[in-house]
């Protein structure tokens, strides 16, 4: 427990010296460990995670729920309900609800759901649904394209609107993270739909902090290379060549996972990252 201590400054940067604990005057290490777990600490925070039932959003949600924050996670599938329960059976406070984020007026009750079962308040956003659609691109279907667009561009539009008009209103800082890919920099094989979809995700979040960071909004984005996910069970296919070519090409020699996701998203969710 802190007892006493000093902060001197020196060329505008401030440092703790003499921090006195009972029969240990000069260690300032379990000051130091408490600062940094308060800046970490979600407790009390609200949040919306959007493909909260499985993969990389499932990930994102549980690593909030982990540090103290309350969570409602949205899929399309019946499952999300279940999702919830496991969490809650975990002790965490979880609510589940199922849309099609597609379908504008889905959306819509969706997030009206959900801020309702968080009881009106909103403190994060975290876009991590997503849809895959593989054709070569000389035959890439316009349903399919229409498909993409709709759910990983336009409903992370809609979205990371709705979330920040409702900081707004309750005049009070958020923060938004939104998922990108590795895809938003270069075209992928056979996604173009795909690459498209995260290249605009890209875009758009640097569009919405360029206007929300002086609201006291902050607007990141997680760009993941290449995951172990349902969407790539293609590539995972252990007959697949590529799966081998690619593992190879990822400096630490594996694919990503849904817990290599709860440090960068509790990090952009907390009070460490307001800068």
């Amino acid at each position: 427990m802190l007892r006493n201590y000093k902060i001197y400054f020196g060329n505008g940067c401030g440092f703790i010296t003499d921090y006195i604990y009972p029969g240990n005057q000069y260690d300032t290490s379990e000051y130091i460990h408490e600062v940094t777990r308060s800046i970490f600490d979600l407790t009390g925070k609200k949040a919306i995670v959007t493909g909260g039932s499985r993969g990389l959003g499932h990930g994102m949600a549980e690593g909030l729920m982990e540090a103290g924050c309350e969570v409602v996670i949205i899929g399309t599938r019946e499952s999300i309900k279940d999702r919830a329960t496991e969490f809650n059976q975990k002790g965490f406070k979880c609510t589940g609800v199922q849309a099609d984020l597609g379908d504008e007026i889905a959306l819509k009750e969706a997030f009206r759901e959900s801020l309702a079962a968080l009881g009106g308040h909103l403190d994060i956003l975290v876009t991590a649904h997503g849809v895959q659609s593989r054709h070569p691109s000389e035959e890439f279907p316009m349903e399919d394209w229409k498909r993409v667009l709709d759910v990983n561009l336009t409903a992370v539009f809609e979205l990371c609107q709705l979330a920040a008009k409702q900081f707004m209103a309750q005049e009070s800082k958020g923060k938004i993270i939104t998922v990108a890919s590795m895809l938003s920099f270069f075209g992928g094989y056979t996604v173009p739909a795909y690459a498209a979809s995260k290249g605009g995700v890209a875009q758009i979040t640097k569009a919405f902090c360029n206007e929300w960071a002086e609201k006291g909004i902050n607007v990141n984005s997680i760009a993941p290379g290449y995951m172990a996910t349902e969407m790539n069970t293609a590539l995972l296919d252990p007959n697949n060549p590529r799966k081998e070519a690619i593992t190879n090409r990822i400096p630490a020699k594996r694919w990503g996972t849904a817990e290599d996701m709860k440090g960068p998203c509790v990090f952009l969710a907390s009070d460490a990252s307001d800068y």
